[in-house]
């Protein structure tokens, strides 16, 4: 769904860029009465979809058992741009971002979860990629997959 958004808007190819290349996100889900929960994560993004890892229990577990459509984005800042003149008010940003809904399910087929942690292992610890997975760490950790059913991007330079 594209609200206003007309003109900067990302490629697929940019956002795939971009969701690859991030290192962290907000993700948005519903807690019990309805109000929104974001948490800072960091994640993986693979064959369109999203997948995080955590603690198997605390609020983001609980609200995604309950409700598993979630909201997540991502961006990056790359600097202000100034108006010429000094105007305050005519400062913008130059920046890419990501918004995207989907549906979240937790992953418990333990080569599956070994495969997602091993992908963010590559991602934020390369140097450590070669090390084998202990087998405890995977079974106690949660692992999130997000199955993206809407994508926008935009930018602004």
């Amino acid at each position: 769904m594209q609200h206003r958004m007309k003109t900067h808007q990302l490629t697929q190819e940019q956002i795939d860029n971009l969701l690859s290349q991030t290192q962290t996100g907000c993700l948005a889900t519903l807690n019990a009465n309805g109000s929104p929960y974001v948490t800072p994560i960091h994640f993986l993004y693979h064959d369109n979809a999203i997948y995080i890892h955590g603690l198997p229990k605390g609020q983001k577990i609980d609200n995604i058992k309950a409700n598993p459509n979630v909201s997540m984005t991502v961006y990056e800042m790359d600097g202000l741009l100034l108006d010429p003149d000094g105007k305050p008010c005519d400062t913008n940003t130059k920046y890419q971002s990501v918004i995207m809904m989907g549906t979240a399910v937790l992953l418990e087929d333990l080569e599956q979860k070994k495969r997602v942690l091993h992908g963010i292992v590559e991602k934020y610890t390369p140097q450590l990629a070669d090390k084998p997975l202990p087998e405890n760490m995977v079974k106690g950790t949660a692992v999130i997959k997000i199955d993206i059913v809407e994508i926008t991007g935009k930018y602004y330079d």
